[in-house]
């Protein structure tokens, strides 16, 4: 099944592609990090896990579009009620929502903020 691994973080983080607060750290803190999601994503790719992903863009040229009676309202950012933006995503293909769970969990950006873990349905919808 796949599942969509949501990478969230706060905007006063936000250095695209990385979390600010990382650039703040000493040199073998951000190497380590850095370390850390090229072998996650080296071994889900070689699993046969990774199905993409990719960084978003800077939230600052982000929009929100919202249809009030019949009329679309844009606000500035990608602000949905939280200070925490979706930062990017991956999709994976796993066994169980455990796995998909456990490769979620070792993204550093669980640690600073958060990763939700979705099940994507197919075009049947079956499998919800």
């Amino acid at each position: 099944m796949r599942y969509l691994l949501l990478i969230y973080t706060a905007a006063q983080n936000w250095g695209h592609p990385a979390v600010l607060r990382t650039l703040a750290m000493q040199a073998e803190g951000r190497a380590e990090l850095t370390a850390q999601v090229q072998a996650l994503i080296q071994e889900i790719a070689e699993s046969g896990e990774l199905v993409g992903g990719e960084a978003l863009a800077d939230p600052v040229n982000s929009k929100t579009i919202r249809v009030r009676g019949s009329a679309p309202v844009a606000t500035d950012g990608p602000f949905v009620q939280a200070e925490e933006h979706l930062a990017g995503y991956f999709v994976v293909d796993c066994e169980s929502t455990e796995r998909a769970m456990e490769i979620a969990a070792r993204f550093p950006d669980a640690r600073f903020a958060a990763v939700e873990v979705r099940p994507v349905m197919s075009s049947s919808g079956e499998e919800m």
